[in-house]
């Protein structure tokens, strides 16, 4: 790589014949019997899961051992790390990049924009953003789904594209490649099928370690809890953000955890252009959701603190804030799109230019009164019923489908205010996405109490008192 190039190591661990203390049955055995598994042990099954030498039974064995008997700290520590070196391993240390490496890692609701806003914003405040994103699957939505609705965007550029962008703008949002942690591709996919996904310290070591792998400095996580969300119970959400951020400093990297709420859609939209439509908004600096609002200002201020670029939250938070008014993050968005292949004038012709559906229509309660509840889960499922999402990884999406001006908790809505409004490519999804929408929203005759605030804890070394 010549001067001011990233450089992408390959440290792919080689194969080799495994002693008979590690065969994979011994290793199995430890875990099935509540040992903690030795750093070679580890890495004799890590090794398994890139090599093929560990076959689908025994991962699957493994992952239902940990299910049930769990990990300890160093346990987690040592698999992050290891499945974090079993492919690329970026390092940025010669990239002449403006500023320090960091990132955002959400894990996943129903409208969850953050992303779009928060990667410009971080880079107009003088951050390098390598922002590595998902597809969505099921309920969720992807940030890059969200991203290819925009005509011409490249989400999986080449290597020096990428770099070259991170350089010449300070953010880039792209697809994970094939190379960054193989390991915890096959496994995922094997726990995906075994019913074993649900284990803190297997969520824990997947995400780490594709963020380890991407070469950040710091990093903040945003631990979603509520209806809408993976964690379903307050204390599940806490459990998993303090795995992550004790692991993250066993590995090297800083990170600060938000426990935010998911029992509301994020924002006014949901579905991939609709929730571009709504970030440019936001960028520009247009009236913006309170709760969207306030996700992406507490990520922005804990990250600015925590890499030094603001001496405080407080400030951090100003400084950000400054960000969106003053039009330097939406410039830097801007530039983001047109660098990966999207159009110039986006943030000026988004209405001409981003898909829209051709059917659009109320969605409205079955009867009048006050949103006391909502199951954001089946919000999620009425957008992929539109087209808006994926039940196969191989699926096919309607980028312009989805939801408008979702109804909140507290919430007067009847007559003259839907739950929402549908954008349908054909009345069939329409009438499937309402039927869905008015089973998700329980209605009240009073008014109910004001909902609890949208972030709820926060955990890390440097993290802000909540």
């Amino acid at each position: 790589m010549g001067s001011g190039a990233a450089t992408w190591h390959l440290r792919a661990v080689s194969p080799s014949e495994p002693t008979p203390e590690l065969l994979p049955q011994e290793i199995i055995r430890h875990k099935r019997d509540g040992a903690a598994l030795s750093v070679a042990e580890i890495d004799a099954f890590v090794r398994g899961l890139v090599d093929g030498s560990f076959t689908e039974g025994q991962v699957a064995a493994l992952a239902m051992a940990v299910f049930f008997r769990g990990m300890g700290m160093d346990e987690r520590v040592a698999l992050t790390r290891a499945m974090m070196r079993s492919g690329t391993v970026l390092d940025w240390s010669d990239a002449a990049l403006p500023g320090p490496v960091v990132d955002k890692h959400s894990t996943g609701g129903v409208g969850d924009k953050v992303s779009l806003v928060l990667a410009p914003l971080l880079a107009a405040c003088g951050a390098a953003v390598p922002m590595i994103s998902g597809r969505g699957l099921g309920h969720t939505g992807g940030t890059l789904d969200k991203l290819e609705s925009i005509p011409g965007y490249v989400a999986t550029p080449e290597p020096d594209r990428f770099r070259a962008v991170l350089q010449q703008v300070g953010c880039a949002i792209i697809g994970q490649t094939a190379a960054l942690a193989p390991a915890d591709r096959r496994f995922y996919a094997i726990r995906d099928v075994t019913a074993t996904v649900e284990s803190i310290p297997l969520i824990t070591a997947s995400i780490l370690s594709k963020k380890l792998a991407a070469g950040l400095q710091y990093l903040v996580m945003d631990v979603k809890w509520g209806s809408g969300a993976f964690a379903d119970t307050l204390p599940m959400a806490r459990e998993l953000a303090q795995s992550i951020v004790s692991v993250a400093a066993g590995a090297g990297l800083p990170t600060v955890a938000l426990v935010t709420d998911m029992n509301q859609v994020l924002g006014r939209t949901a579905g991939n252009a609709l929730e571009v439509h709504e970030s440019i908004a936001m960028l520009r600096g247009e009236p913006t959701e309170p709760r969207l609002a306030e996700v992406t200002y507490a990520l922005a201020a804990e990250l600015l603190a925590s890499c030094k670029l603001a001496p405080s939250v407080a400030e951090a938070r100003t400084r950000a804030e400054q960000a969106v008014r003053s039009g330097h993050a939406a410039e830097r968005f801007g530039q983001m799109v047109r660098a990966l292949g999207g159009p110039g004038d986006l943030l000026e012709r988004a209405d001409a230019l981003l898909p829209r559906a051709p059917i659009v229509c109320d969605a409205a309660p079955q009867r009048a009164g006050v949103v006391a509840s909502i199951d954001v889960r089946e919000v999620g499922i009425a957008v992929l019923q539109l087209g808006g999402g994926r039940r196969h990884a191989a699926d096919r999406i309607d980028p312009g489908v989805g939801l408008v001006e979702v109804a909140g908790i507290g919430e007067h809505v009847g007559p003259d205010r839907p739950l929402a409004r549908v954008h349908a490519a054909d009345p069939a999804s329409a009438a499937r996405a309402i039927a869905t929408l008015q089973r998700a929203f329980a209605i009240a005759d009073a008014p109910q109490p004001q909902a609890a605030p949208i972030v709820t804890d926060g955990l890390g070394p440097t993290a802000a008192p909540r």
